[in-house]
């Protein structure tokens, strides 16, 4: 069974000044697009990079989650160093996840460009660097459609199932109304009832 971390960095989330945003939006999106069964470990952390790099290391080596989202710190402010604390525990970087979200994030905000935002990976386990806000997450992972349904930007989740397949993990299907995960026909199976 695919097994996801979740992990929030806000100083003021985790020190209960506001409600935590991100992990309920991952948390829906990720019910709303996949098919098949998965288990979430959460954690909801300050903007702490030694925090940060223990929290991911422990959900990758420990907790075995194949895949970790983070949402939150990843802009330039000193604050922000989610992606330092990425980046100091990868083993390679992914730099095409950052790339498209923040193509997607241009088409809303100038501002986009300041995101700092990365995938990595850590052992046989992805981890991406997500936004800050629900509705920014959700773009981000569905990507961009038109009025008639059809994607005009597609979101990085469309790439996350193959890429989890290439680092020898469970296969991952979705829900082709919220995103259509991609892969070559050679690495197809038929869909499971």
């Amino acid at each position: 069974m695919l097994k996801i971390g979740l992990v929030s960095v806000s100083d003021r989330a985790s020190s209960g000044v506001y409600q935590d945003q991100g992990i309920p939006a991952l948390q829906d999106w990720l019910a709303s697009a996949l098919s098949n069964p998965f288990a979430t470990e959460t954690r909801l952390i300050a903007d702490e990079q030694a925090v940060i790099e223990d929290t991911l290391r422990q959900l990758v080596d420990e907790e075995g989650c194949q895949l970790v989202l983070t949402t939150g710190g990843t802009g330039p402010a000193p604050r922000d160093v989610t992606p330092d604390a990425t980046l100091a525990v990868a083993d390679r970087e992914m730099p095409g996840f950052g790339e498209q979200m923040r193509q997607i994030s241009l088409r809303f905000v100038p501002t986009a460009i300041l995101s700092r935002q990365l995938g990595v990976i850590r052992k046989s386990s992805l981890i991406l660097n997500l936004p800050g806000q629900p509705k920014a997450i959700k773009e981000t992972l569905e990507g961009l459609k038109n009025e008639q349904g059809e994607s005009i930007v597609p979101g990085i989740f469309a790439a996350v199932p193959y890429c989890i397949d290439l680092l020898g993990g469970p296969y991952i299907e979705t829900r082709p109304e919220v995103i259509k995960a991609f892969r070559p026909k050679s690495a197809q199976k038929p869909p499971s009832a």
